[in-house]
């Protein structure tokens, strides 16, 4: 008999949709990240008075953190997906589907 799989996630999710992306790098998703934390930057540029560097560093933030967040990485889509992955790696259940040459479904060789 076959099994079937009712949910398969991995680890490292297969690009195959790199037709539906923006550029072929960017989901929807991603593009509002980047634009909301760009936008918070600028509004925050405009409308707090830059005392000293470690204030405009700090202002600097929302648009260093979502650029970040965004940032194409190998093997993953980018820094996010790779951050998702591995919070559901260690907070869900774990099922590990493992066939190999040696796998014995239950079924005795006959």
């Amino acid at each position: 008999m076959e099994e079937k799989q009712t949910s398969a996630t991995y680890l490292i999710p297969a690009n195959t949709k790199s037709g539906a992306l923006i550029l072929n790098v960017f989901r929807p998703l991603d593009l509002m990240i980047f634009g909301v934390g760009i936008g918070l930057t600028l509004l925050l540029l405009f409308f707090v008075p830059q005392i000293n560097f470690f204030v405009t560093i700090l202002l600097l933030l929302p648009a260093l953190v979502c650029s970040f967040l965004v940032l194409p990485i190998p093997n993953y889509h980018n820094v996010l997906c790779l951050i998702q992955s591995v919070l559901q790696f260690f907070t869900e259940r774990k099922v590990y589907i493992w066939k190999g040459w040696c796998v014995n479904n239950g079924e005795n060789n006959k």
